[in-house]
């Protein structure tokens, strides 16, 4: 077997389930292999480096961020991603859904889902948390609201 090293790429990997719709996960390919003579092919996008939040100018999605009253679910994920990364959130690289912020009082992982954002405020972080603090807010909420819950700590 060998293989031809690239530059890093994202790929679309999809899964087989019971379910009429497939999964589909994002994964980071850095070779292709060869086996008996075939190549493996994944269906790839551009380089990370090329996504949204990692390149120079996502100042630019806060330009276009609609007013803070309005809710959550009429923002798009870009400036979703730049409003998080204002507040002092970085993203996750194994789980692009997942941002971190680490603030002097308190650590916390933000979860965006599909119909819910989850905030769990950590107790391996700063401050006497005695367990991990788990709080769920729907996308109907506004910006403004969500802002300033997770910001007022657990």
């Amino acid at each position: 077997m060998s293989s031809i090293t690239t530059s890093p790429l994202i790929c679309l990997r999809r899964f087989k389930t019971s379910s009429p719709f497939s999964i589909a996960q994002k994964t980071r390919v850095t070779r292709l292999n060869w086996r008996g003579g075939r190549r493996l092919t994944p269906l790839c996008s551009a380089s990370p480096s090329q996504a949204p939040m990692e390149a120079e100018g996502w100042e630019e999605w806060l330009k276009k961020l609609p007013e803070k009253k309005k809710p959550i679910y009429s923002h798009s994920l870009p400036c979703i991603e730049a409003w998080l990364k204002s507040l002092g959130f970085y993203q996750s690289r194994d789980d692009r859904s997942v941002w971190f912020v680490e603030k002097p009082n308190w650590h916390a992982k933000l979860s965006l889902d599909i119909t819910d954002l989850y905030i769990r405020y950590l107790k391996s972080g700063p401050g006497n948390l005695e367990k991990d603090i788990e709080r769920r807010f729907s996308y109907a909420l506004s910006r403004e609201d969500i802002e300033n819950a997770i910001l007022g700590g657990p």
